[in-house]
């Protein structure tokens, strides 16, 4: 028993300080600009520029079946699998389109880069495109998501953009800024396109 409390003391502390280096580097890594538009009780309107990203598209119809194998073709990419062996820093969030038809999981690019200036992927399930500029209606929740988290949390974005007269565009995306080895402080969000008229303008 006296062992068992010596190890959890060493372990336990171990653990909270890795934990406190990640959330750390987790802070300092290059986030996906956007413009707080306005913000409601549970949800917020951002508006998103156009910007760069590498993406797959993927007969996934599960975050579990999308995020492992579209995470290994990314992380790929951005460590050297491309034409001119460049490493590419890590930003955040990395998106997903999961939906019946085609699903998508994308990595955006840091803003020193542009598409034309970006290696060309030596997968070629790896491209890079520019996204177009868009308001989008947003709602977090902490934890490990799930595939029952993202239904669950874009119903309840659907209904609170309809209790407040806000028309979706498109299909809910999921937005995750957290490595799978950090256990605490996560964010995640649901996300849609919106059709917005800016009032406060």
């Amino acid at each position: 028993m006296k062992m068992l409390i010596f190890i959890l003391a060493v372990i336990i502390p171990i653990i909270l300080l890795l934990q406190s280096f990640t959330i750390m580097a987790t802070n300092k890594t290059e986030e996906q600009k956007y413009s707080l538009v306005r913000k409601y009780g549970d949800f917020e309107i951002r508006f998103y520029p156009s910007t760069t990203i590498a993406t797959i598209n993927s007969n996934a119809k599960t975050y579990r079946e999308l995020s492992g194998p579209g995470f290994q073709k990314l992380a790929g990419y951005i460590f050297g699998s491309n034409e001119s062996n460049t490493k590419i820093s890590m930003t955040t969030p990395v998106q997903m389109d999961i939906n019946d038809s085609v699903s998508m999981m994308s990595f955006v690019m840091p803003s020193a880069f542009t598409k034309e200036n970006l290696p060309k992927p030596n997968d070629p399930d790896v491209q890079i495109m520019n996204t177009a500029d868009e308001y989008v209606a947003v709602i977090r929740f902490g934890g490990f998501a799930s595939d029952k988290d993202l239904k669950f949390y874009s119903k309840k974005l659907h209904n609170l953009l309809k209790e407040n007269g806000i028309i979706p565009l498109g299909n809910y995306r999921f937005l995750g800024y957290n490595p799978p080895y950090q256990f605490v402080g996560r964010r995640n969000e649901v996300i849609v396109a919106v059709d917005w008229k800016d009032s406060s303008k």
